[in-house]
Parts: structure tokens; C-alpha cells; sequence
């Protein structure tokens, strides 16, 4: 009779064993693909399928910058009106919190021999802090190493976006338009 529970215990044992690791093997392989299929953002296109809020006719429009889910929403009047994509600075070059208001500094590009961006625009320091597109090289074409980071903390302190949607706020934002970072 020993004999008998001693192999049942042994089947009951192995067979949770192997039940047990399948279930592990198909969980693993579950958030496999998973992360595979997470959303991979196109830094060539807008962050959203629908037209840009009017700065003109959303007057008092103000944008917050979420650090955590590293997004830029545009609010008017308690609504989000569009959401972008950004990339906030990392954990050893974080983006400064607090409440700031457009600057008067922007242009097409800036940087120089090692790169920089385009479609920048100052929110601190006066050229310091700028929202500004996913960076380029020194000679003016796209990181795209740097590009995939979007939606990720990547910069030294700057809010990286998409190249329209970075192209869009360079030429529609108003100065003085607020700025609440956190």
C-alpha cells in the first residue's frame, strides 16, 4: 500500500510539476508577445489621427507635461483637447518640474557638428528648456536610434516630439501660452 501512495505522490507531484512549468512557459511566453506587440510610436507621423487644436479659436489653450506617462496633453477649458507623445528628460537629466509659460525663443533648428533638432521651442532659461522634434545629427537627418526612444524618459531635460507634431507647435504655439510640467 506504501508503495501504491508513494507512486501516486510521485505521479500528482511530477504532473503539477509539468502543468505547473507549461503555465509558467505559456505566461513567459504571453508577455512575450506582449512586449512585442506594444505600441511602437512613428515619430514621422502626428501623435493622433485628427486634426490640431486651434490656438485662435481655443484661446486660454495651456499644455501639461506628464514625466510619468511621457505625454503632452492640450487643455481648453477642463477638456483635453490632443495628446502628443513626448520623451522627458532622463533620470540623470531630468526635465525641470513646475509652471512655466512659452518663450519668445524658437526657430527651424539648432544644434552644430555632433547635431541638435528642429522645430524648437523655449519654455525655460531662454533657449535652455525646449520642446523640440526627435534629434539629428550633424548633418541635419534624423538619430533614429535616438527617434525610437519617444515615449520614453531619453533627453537631457528637453521634451522630444514627433517631427509634425514638433513642426505644428513651432508654428502655432502663441508666447506666454502656459506650461504645468510634472
Amino acid at each position: 500500500m506504501r508503495t501504491i501512495t508513494k507512486v501516486a505522490t510521485t505521479l500528482v507531484l511530477t504532473s503539477g510539476m509539468l502543468i505547473g512549468g507549461l503555465s509558467l512557459k505559456a505566461a513567459t511566453s504571453t508577455s512575450t508577445a506582449q512586449a512585442a506587440t506594444a505600441k511602437v510610436i512613428n515619430w514621422r507621423k502626428p501623435s493622433q489621427n485628427k486634426a490640431y487644436p486651434s490656438f485662435k479659436t481655443h484661446k486660454g489653450t495651456w499644455l501639461y507635461v506628464s514625466t510619468k506617462r511621457q505625454r503632452v496633453y492640450f487643455h481648453y477649458k477642463n477638456k483635453i483637447t490632443y495628446i502628443m507623445n513626448c520623451s522627458t528628460g532622463k533620470t540623470s537629466t531630468p526635465t525641470p518640474k513646475g509652471t512655466y509659460h512659452i518663450q519668445a525663443e524658437h526657430g527651424l533648428r539648432f544644434g552644430g557638428p555632433l547635431g541638435g533638432a528642429r522645430y524648437y521651442v523655449s519654455w525655460k532659461g531662454h533657449g535652455t528648456y525646449l520642446f523640440h522634434s526627435v534629434p539629428i545629427n550633424g548633418k541635419g537627418q534624423y538619430i533614429t536610434s535616438e527617434a525610437k526612444k519617444l515615449g520614453h524618459k531619453a533627453s537631457h531635460g528637453c521634451i522630444r516630439l514627433a517631427i509634425p507634431d514638433a513642426k505644428w507647435l513651432y508654428t502655432h504655439v502663441p508666447v506666454g501660452t502656459k506650461v504645468v510640467i510634472h
